[in-house]
């Protein structure tokens, strides 16, 4: 009997050791990242700066290599990571609140629990824009015409039910106005429309307008205080309009990570915080950067669900 326990304790220990080899190779081979949303919009820019600091604190000549795979309002991209093998070599692109609010708008594959949550990195708000063709070149003309014309002013956004949506759902209720709104596969087609005058307003979020100021009329932003981004851009409120709403941008791998594996991807999103570097990369594409991990950021996730739902209770958008 005493040489069966011995020979358990053997197994149990290289198990252990095996374990931990595993994540001391890691990574291995190349880490897929899959974005949800199109090239060229604020998520899939937030994953292409990011990509070669978690390879440098990943060290061991990590690689981490994007791929889009965009479609319904990017639920396609997040429920492939979901459903991908939890070894830590798909990793995907997580937004809020539009990833939560998938899962109430329609069937979805993946809930809350579906993920291992590594790290937010983007705290991203949203501006209003207008097309120079449109006229409306302030908040006070693009309300009046709303007001004088209910359904006449056409909004392209990425998508329903996510952080655009909803700062167009708190704006309708707090002007007691009505748009149309025009929704697209991501935030760079809508932004793109807008460009060519196809529709008169977007909702989109600051680091996707950022370089296209001279070419749009960005009407404000929707925080508490002025972006260092836009400095000279006003706030909603201080233009006597309560709107304060943006998107949060991160990473997820799929549930069940190894320990290990999970505590070294962490430890790499940790870095960034105080990367000078990496948020000067950051800066540079006016991504607002709020580095949040691993228990916190599933709270996060968690409180934004609780958002989504009740806004969808009171205001269901499909």
């Amino acid at each position: 009997m005493l040489n069966i326990f011995k020979k358990t304790a053997i197994v149990g220990t290289m198990c252990i050791a095996a374990g931990a080899a595993l994540a001391q190779d890691y990574p291995a081979k190349p880490i897929e990242v899959i974005v949800g949303y199109s090239a060229g919009g604020g998520t899939d820019v937030m994953a292409r700066t990011a990509a070669p600091f978690i390879e440098k604190y990943l060290g061991d000549g990590a690689s981490l290599v994007v791929k889009n795979m965009p479609g319904a309002s990017g639920q396609i991209g997040v429920t492939e990571a979901a459903n991908a093998a939890p070894d830590g070599y798909t990793l995907g692109t997580f937004n809020l609140p539009g990833m939560m609010a998938r899962t109430i708008d329609r069937k979805a594959d993946y809930d809350r629990d579906s993920f291992t949550y590594l790290a937010n990195v983007v705290n991203d708000p949203n501006v209003i824009v207008t097309s120079k063709k449109s006229g409306l070149d302030t908040i006070e003309k693009l309300l009046e015409e709303a007001k004088a014309n209910p359904g006449a002013i056409t909004v392209g956004m990425s998508s329903l039910g996510g952080d655009d949506h909803f700062a167009l759902i708190k704006l309708q209720n707090a002007t007691e106005t009505e748009f149309t709104i025009v929704p697209f596969k991501g935030s760079a087609p809508a932004r793109t429309a807008l460009l060519g005058g196809h529709v008169a307003m977007g909702i989109l979020n600051i680091s996707e307008v950022a370089e296209f100021q001279d070419q749009l009329n960005v009407l404000g932003v929707a925080t508490r205080e002025r972006s260092e981004f836009a400095p000279d851009l006003p706030t909603f409120q201080e233009q006597g309009l309560d709107l304060v709403n943006g998107s949060l941008r991160g990473f997820i791998a799929p549930a069940g990570l190894p320990e290990d594996v999970q505590a070294k991807l962490i430890d790499a999103f940790t870095q960034l915080k105080d990367d000078q570097e990496f948020l000067d990369a950051m800066a540079a594409t006016a991504n607002p950067v709020e580095i949040v991990t691993g228990d916190d950021f599933k709270q996060l996730t968690s409180e934004l669900y609780d958002l989504a739902s009740g806004v969808w209770e009171t205001s269901p958008w499909n």
